[in-house]
């Protein structure tokens, strides 16, 4: 039985078309979403020395990709006492740099919003 396509069959050689014109990888929406929301846990783990890790829903985003360009709406859950803005920046910089490497997609924008703040370390009696 043969096996490909007919012109490979044929002993012929075809040329392909330029990579331009071939197509392209398309990444859906909830898939950007799901690997934004890891990388925003990620950089969540890191905020703090000694803070617990940040639970399963500290962070949650959507995501929408147009022409190559992804926009990212990421929600976090925020340990206290902390920085925030600075935090956030943090948290925004990292999506945007791990998300270009792994995707290959540019960010245009990252829209942060604290939703909660959890105490970073046990309350304790203070002397």
């Amino acid at each position: 039985m043969s096996t490909g396509t007919p012109a490979a069959r044929s002993g012929r050689l075809v040329a392909l078309p330029a990579p331009a014109e071939r197509g392209a990888t398309v990444i859906p929406d909830r898939v950007v979403a799901r690997l934004a929301t890891q990388v925003a846990r990620e950089a969540l783990t890191g905020l703090v020395t000694g803070a617990p890790r940040p639970h399963a829903d500290a962070a949650r985003t959507k995501a929408a990709v147009r022409s190559g360009t992804a926009r990212l709406e990421v929600t976090v859950d925020l340990p206290y006492p902390i920085d925030i803005s600075s935090a956030a920046e943090a948290v925004q910089q990292r999506i945007v740099a791990q998300m270009e490497e792994l995707t290959g997609l540019s960010v245009s924008d990252v829209v942060l919003t604290v939703r909660n703040l959890y105490l970073a370390a046990a309350p304790g009696r203070v002397a």
